[in-house]
């Protein structure tokens, strides 16, 4: 196997990433925002980002097909496919699958040498989606993503970040990386014409692979 297979390359992937901020993550209208509050990061919420741990044998390219998140009660799948709008910015989950939690396919599997990426809403004009409980996430917790190969890819969660999408930290998001990584992004802030301004960040670290 190569030694870092499928990797995402920071270059061609920088305009996309830098409208990748989750601009399509919204709250409705603006007129009757739901009843879910702002998704915050507060300092106990995210403390200084923990150590990585030592690398883990990455795997091979998979899809993934469910992802747990069990501090904030996720388990959800089968995991959408999300590629780039026409207007060359990231797709978001539908507001009918507002449930589900969507990967980045222009990216790396979740497993794979580099960082594969995975959205969710935090909610929508409909209500509370399935990050509406992200910060209850602390640095530590564990994310799992089950895979078509029947392999489990096990995540620590070493930082949690919230950004405007205006500022949104392309590089260290979609930039290479030498081991397998995950980000999961949602939204988050206090309303702004049916929008919330901010996104939240998980990054993690592989920590264990496991058979299903």
């Amino acid at each position: 196997m190569n030694r870092r297979p499928r990797r995402v390359r920071t270059a061609p992937f920088l305009l996309v990433a830098v409208l990748a901020a989750l601009t399509g993550c919204s709250a409705g209208g603006g007129t009757t925002p739901p009843t879910t509050p702002p998704a915050r990061i507060s300092e106990a919420t995210a403390p200084a980002p923990v150590k990585s741990t030592a690398p883990v044998r990455p795997l091979g390219r998979s899809l993934p097909v469910r992802v747990r998140l069990p501090a904030a009660g996720v388990d959800t799948g089968p995991i959408l496919s999300l590629g780039l709008n026409a207007d060359g910015t990231v797709e978001v989950p539908s507001e009918a699958d507002a449930d589900r939690v969507g990967w980045y396919e222009k990216g790396v599997t979740p497993g794979e040498t580099g960082p594969a990426v995975l959205i969710g809403h935090f909610d929508t004009a409909r209500g509370p989606a399935v990050l509406r409980n992200v910060s209850k996430v602390r640095t530590g917790d564990e994310i799992t993503v089950s895979r078509a190969d029947g392999r489990i890819a096990v995540f620590r969660v070493r930082e949690l970040e919230q950004v405007d999408k205006k500022t949104f930290p392309t590089a260290k998001v979609y930039g290479d990386t030498e081991r397998a990584e995950l980000r999961l992004i949602t939204c988050g802030g206090e309303l702004v014409d049916g929008h919330r301004p901010d996104n939240i960040i998980l990054y993690a670290d592989l920590v264990a692979t496991r058979a299903a």
